[in-house]
């Protein structure tokens, strides 16, 4: 039996919006984000910052996973979303994720996020610590 390609983690300033689109709806969080609004996910990609995928390496490069991040390299970093598709789920891909969003913006800078109920303890399990006080405005839209 063959074992799997390596996983490959890396910025990607050029993700195609499809392939953003695609990895949202397998991983469950195109429910909760405008996986039917072609120009929105074009901006929010445009709008990044930051992004570092997981993809296969293999042919066809496949991706696997998508930390999309608002950063200003210094003092904070907003991960929006951490996604991995569903059928990679399991294989250590979001911590991958996140490992690699740290190496590049670096010890000097904090990681913030927030998170579905359902992905609470992934991050805890991460090592991630909760905090208190968080405040926001609901988007209308």
């Amino acid at each position: 039996m063959t074992a799997p390609p390596p996983i490959l983690y890396g910025r990607e300033d050029g993700l195609d919006s499809a392939e953003f689109r695609q990895v949202l709806v397998e991983s469950g969080l195109g429910a909760i984000r405008p996986v039917d609004d072609e120009a929105r996910l074009q901006a929010m990609l445009a709008g990044a910052d930051l992004i570092v995928t997981a993809r296969r390496d293999e042919p066809g490069r496949p991706l696997l996973g998508v930390a999309r991040c608002v950063t200003d390299f210094s003092w904070c970093c907003y991960m929006s979303e951490l996604a991995v598709s569903r059928s990679a789920q399991g294989l250590g891909i979001g911590l991958g994720l996140l490992k690699e969003t740290r190496r590049l913006i670096g010890p000097q800078v904090s990681l913030v996020l927030a998170s579905v109920p359902d992905a609470v303890g992934f991050y805890e399990r991460a090592g991630m610590e909760r905090i208190a006080d968080a405040f926001w405005y609901r988007r209308e839209r």
